[in-house]
């Protein structure tokens, strides 16, 4: 005679044993479940940062008076009207302040990515007495904050006449601790120093070997860090705040800083909304050409097995 546990084991064989029985299905629709519920969470999350952006271009095209109205989801009709106002400004020259920032940004972001891969390249590719302090070093540098070296980037500008000019802005900007150790850390997993290797027993001199072998390779980390570089150049405030006097060398983030000090009861809640939505199109620009890279695979210059 079975016992009651013997019983329920024999049930638990016959079931599975059924032709319809299928022991993953379980595990599957949980599987679903989690990820309709990651999905859920992300796109709330993704219409929440999106949503700031969405009332800043509607606020763009209303005007002062229907902005005083109150919160509005559809757009108005006054965005021609706001976009010839903020050109036409008297105290604030909006296109000056972005050719500023454009100029600076981008020779800065192309510099710091440019010098800072040929230093990473250097680095992981030699085998050189004090390549791991050096290594060390710069990491260090990455702990320094901007605020203890402005005052004596401030005293040498001063000093070599470089005040409202972008050489302090700019030429800085080649000596990048962050961008260096991400470039490294891509280095070391997509850069086989067989490529290298090869490139110079057929004849090639370093430069070419990075220039032509290596920078295709890391065409995503570049993509991925020129954004980076481009953005922080465009949004620093800080230092050009100290260098830049000139109303007609100010970049665009001292301009939109500006706007505080002017009497926001006799401002154009429009034409202050257009400022703020001309100061992040270039931003967005520069991320949709190069958002393609980030999630390129290393098509060019690979090993093929």
């Amino acid at each position: 005679m079975m016992s009651a546990k013997d019983k329920k084991v024999s049930e638990q064989k016959s079931a599975l044993q059924q032709p319809n029985f299928n022991p993953d299905m379980k595990a599957g629709a949980g599987l679903h479940i989690h990820r309709a519920v990651c999905y859920i969470v992300l796109t709330f999350f993704s219409l929440l940062c999106l949503f700031f952006f969405y009332l800043l271009i509607i606020n763009a095209t209303r005007s002062h008076p229907e902005i005083l109205r109150g919160l509005s989801f559809l757009p108005g009709g006054s965005f021609i009207a706001n976009f010839q106002n903020a050109l036409a400004s008297p105290s604030i020259s909006i296109v000056s302040g972005i050719i500023n920032s454009l100029i600076i940004a981008v020779s800065s972001a192309l510099l710091s990515v440019y010098f800072s891969a040929m230093t990473a390249y250097a680095i992981h590719v030699y085998n050189f007495k004090g390549k791991k302090f050096i290594f060390n070093f710069i990491l260090i540098i990455m702990t320094i904050p901007t605020q203890l070296s402005a005052l004596g980037l401030f005293n040498m500008s001063t000093q070599l006449g470089w005040r409202n000019t972008f050489i302090p802005l700019i030429f800085p900007a080649i000596a990048a601790p962050t961008v260096f150790f991400f470039m490294i850390q891509y280095m070391k997993s997509s850069l086989p120093l067989d490529i290298v290797e090869a490139a110079r027993i057929d004849g090639s001199g370093e430069f070419r070997t990075f220039n032509t072998i290596v920078l295709p390779i890391l065409k995503p980390a570049l993509a991925v860090q020129l954004i980076f570089s481009f953005v922080a150049s465009w949004n620093n405030y800080f230092v050009p705040a100290l260098i830049l006097d000139r109303s007609s060398t100010k970049t665009l983030p001292i301009l939109i800083a500006m706007l505080r000090n002017a009497s926001f009861q006799n401002a154009d809640y429009g034409v202050v909304y257009m400022f703020i939505f001309l100061a992040i199109v270039p931003v967005m620009i520069v991320y949709f050409c190069l958002s393609k890279f980030i999630i390129a695979g290393v098509a060019v210059g690979g090993v093929k097995e």
